[in-house]
């Protein structure tokens, strides 16, 4: 039976949950070697599959995100199709349920849309003047829990949030946008307006956060999806300080309440100049993820002692097995220092799976990933 979308939060499910049989990404999140580079793929419970396409033809996009059942069993979906070859799991929701939570209409229809987004800092009054997460994103929390059990240890949960800037963004924007000019109008024009709303939202996020390790999470990812779309003097004063309020934030309150310490990464997609990479890695994350437009040494020049985490092109799942494979080893040889021992790198895609990708060639990019990650020398 599935539950309302209007889940009850006063209901209480069991966190006595198995033992962890595959810490690797967590080990890597820490910097450590790993006998193999640990691997998952952003969206990797997505619309590629043809079990999670089955879900979406009975119910609507948020329906999913909102019914505890259904989140968890799409969550589980890839990591019953490729059981032993995935490392992580991430739980099944949407970046846009924060500003949902503030009191903001979202549509997918099948992209996201806003049908009255922020046009003026006026606006503003129109959100919630507190939000109670637990009330508002209680399902997230449900889901997170419930999919711990379901993983039966398998593999570690991760759970994660949108960055202040993107769901800024979305919220002035009303939905997806080539320019931005509406955000960064709002960054010129109303520059204190727009650094009050983005501190709003990193306080909903450090709220978030600490719920979901507190329902289960064992890491948590902040994706920063439009974070290129900056200079890197307005990435270093618009995104830079909600970025890191949530880091040292997120860390401060798991401490306060005897929670786990779980690694934090942050995907800064595009925020790939060198001062945007410093910014990045002074932010105060264990983890940081790149897209496929940086080279893992650029990172290393201004963050050595950090764990990486990337970046093979999504698009090369289209290029078929050979390319595939080549650039599968192209990427374990970048990683890996001269073909030494894999060391704080978690293996992924440089943004998400795209929707048109064959499982079958997902599964050989997991193949081949074991394959040239492994401990032995690349050949």
């Amino acid at each position: 039976m599935v539950e309302s979308p209007n889940w009850d939060p006063s209901v209480s499910l069991s966190k006595n949950f198995p033992p962890l049989k595959n810490d690797l990404i967590l080990r890597a999140a820490r910097g450590e070697e790993t006998e193999r580079a640990p691997v998952w793929v952003m969206r990797q419970a997505g619309r590629y599959l043809p079990e999670f396409r089955a879900v979406r033809a009975e119910h609507e996009f948020f329906e999913v995100c909102r019914t505890p059942s259904l989140a968890c069993e799409v969550t589980l979906q890839p990591i019953r199709r490729y059981s032993g070859l995935l490392d992580a799991s991430i739980i099944f929701s949407d970046i846009l349920v924060v500003p949902q939570a503030m009191g903001m209409e979202v549509l997918m229809n099948p992209a996201p849309s806003f049908p009255a987004p922020l046009d003026t800092p006026a606006d503003i009054a129109r959100l919630r003047e507190h939000v109670d997460v637990h009330k508002e994103l209680g399902y997230v929390f449900a889901a997170i829990t419930r999919t711990r059990h379901g993983l039966a240890g398998e593999v570690p949960l991760i759970g994660f949030c949108g960055a202040p800037w993107t769901l800024f963004s979305y919220m002035v924007e009303g939905g997806g946008s080539k320019t931005l000019q509406k955000a960064k109008t709002w960054l010129f024009k109303h520059p204190q307006e727009s650094k009050k709303l983005l501190a709003r939202i990193a306080d909903i996020c450090v709220d978030f956060l600490v719920g979901q390790v507190d329902a289960g999470a064992q890491l948590l990812q902040v994706f920063d999806s439009w974070a290129g779309e900056l200079s890197q003097d307005d990435f270093a004063e618009f995104a830079l300080p909600p970025l890191r309020h949530i880091a040292g934030s997120v860390r401060a309150r798991l401490a306060e309440h005897n929670l786990p310490v779980v690694p934090l990464i942050l995907f800064a997609k595009g925020a790939n100049a060198p001062a945007s990479l410093a910014a990045a890695a002074a932010a105060g994350y264990d983890v940081l993820s790149l897209d496929w437009c940086v080279a893992p040494a650029d990172l290393r020049a201004v963050a050595p002692h950090k764990a990486l985490q990337g970046n093979l092109d999504p698009s090369l799942l289209y290029g078929g097995r050979e390319a595939i494979e080549r650039g599968v080893r192209r990427m374990c040889a970048a990683f890996r220092k001269g073909g030494g021992p894999p060391k704080g790198w978690i293996a992924n895609l440089g943004h998400g799976i795209t929707p048109g990708v064959d499982p079958e060639d997902l599964k050989w990019f997991l193949e081949c990933l074991h394959k040239y990650s492994a401990r032995e020398v690349v050949p």
